[in-house]
């Protein structure tokens, strides 16, 4: 497919929140049967109909960076940053922390002066409202959730109501969570929807480079493959 224009969107979150099988899932629509540690940063590509069902529908690659979450990689995996044009903030049902930490993901990411922390940056929910970035938070792991509040335990709010994002709640390792049609499904069409608009119907969108591009490979890696 000659002439297809491409977006380039984040997936961040600590270590073993689950990224490379949410990007797996997503890319591919099955679970992956291996899924290893990322070294670096993984990039694999989605086909995406742009306001499918429409007379403005537009076929686009999305490429997703599955970004390695070591902490010892902190200060080398900006090089990955530039440019972005979505973010997805990945964190565990199950592990608080890993919701907590989402913002200083952010705050790497968009490369704030803010005061480090133990675990990197710290951000403010009100320094993003001036970031037209699209944001979409994924919290993985549903299915032990579900087992957590059949034995009386909650997992807390969400940080996607402090930067105004949509969230999504899902396992992985099964294909129903995203489904044609179903909510998950449609709210990630939705966000994707939003990244290309802002990439190449914005007005500061028109401002960036919107040269086509040649079809990539099916999956491309960066130094060493599989992400948490």
């Amino acid at each position: 497919m000659a002439n297809v224009d491409k977006v380039k969107i984040l997936v961040v979150g600590d270590s073993g929140v689950g990224k490379t099988s949410l990007v797996h899932l997503i890319c591919h629509n099955e679970p992956t049967n291996s899924p290893g540690w990322t070294i670096g940063c993984s990039v694999d590509v989605k086909l995406h109909e742009y306001k499918a069902g429409t007379a403005a529908e537009k076929t686009f690659f999305v490429e997703l960076w599955d970004i390695g979450g070591c902490t010892g990689h902190q200060n080398s995996r900006s090089i990955f940053y530039n440019p972005v044009h979505g973010i997805i903030l990945v964190h565990d049902l199950t592990n608080r922390k890993s919701q907590q930490n989402l913002r200083s993901w952010l705050a790497e990411v968009l490369k704030k002066d803010n005061k480090s922390s133990g675990n990197g940056f710290e951000m403010d929910p009100e320094q993003f409202a001036g970031n037209q970035i699209p944001l979409l938070v994924i919290g993985t792991k549903a299915e032990q959730v579900e087992t957590m509040r059949n034995k009386g335990k909650s997992r807390g709010s969400s940080v996607a109501d402090e930067f105004g994002a949509d969230q999504i709640d899902l396992d992985s390792q099964i294909v129903k969570y995203l489904a044609p049609g179903s909510t998950n499904a449609v709210k990630l069409s939705r966000f994707f929807d939003k990244v290309i608009e802002r990439r190449y119907y914005s007005r500061e969108g028109q401002g960036q480079s919107q040269g086509h591009f040649s079809p990539p490979p099916e999956r491309r890696r960066f130094k060493n493959s599989h992400v948490d």
